[in-house]
């Protein structure tokens, strides 16, 4: 059975099964931290591909990531209560693109940039990404587009 599979499986379980459709604790999770470690720690184990829960935020931010080549596609799965998103990780000489990530802005502290306090990450080699008003945009295309944002979290 191949992890895709059991998650499909349980989703289906949980329909089945009210209780477990809300289970206690999920209700002040940092949703976009855990999709981002996921991923982390996907790379890290060796995995070809993640799954996150759906959300339009979610998606967005695999966009992005895709786009500045840190994963390698991206499909959305499931039925319409259902849905999740598949991550395939990238790899470059055996090992993860993805070196590390930090969140920056969290459940209990949001943190916001202007466009003249965003500054490099890892002296260029990383990327802020931040929640703008023209979407979810990386620190380099943020002050392109002279907008600031909440910084959501940094990927090297």
């Amino acid at each position: 059975m191949t992890f895709a599979e059991f998650v499909l499986e349980s989703l289906q379980m949980k329909e089945k099964c009210p209780e477990l459709k809300n289970p206690p604790g999920n209700l002040f999770m940092d949703h976009i931290a855990d999709m981002i470690i996921r991923i982390k720690n996907g790379g890290q184990a060796g995995l070809s591909s993640v799954l996150v829960p759906y959300s339009r935020v979610k998606l967005a931010v695999a966009q992005v990531l895709l786009k500045e080549n840190y994963i390698k596609a991206i499909s959305k799965k499931g039925k319409k209560g259902a849905k999740f998103i598949e991550i395939g990780l990238l790899y470059e000489n055996g090992s993860s693109k993805i070196r590390g990530v930090k969140r920056v802005s969290k459940l209990s502290r949001r943190v916001y940039r202007g466009v003249k306090a965003i500054k490099p990450v890892k002296q260029g080699f990383g990327h802020l990404i931040l929640s703008t008003p023209k979407g979810i945009l990386t620190n380099i295309e943020a002050k392109k587009e002279k907008v600031g944002g909440e910084a959501l979290f940094q990927i090297w």
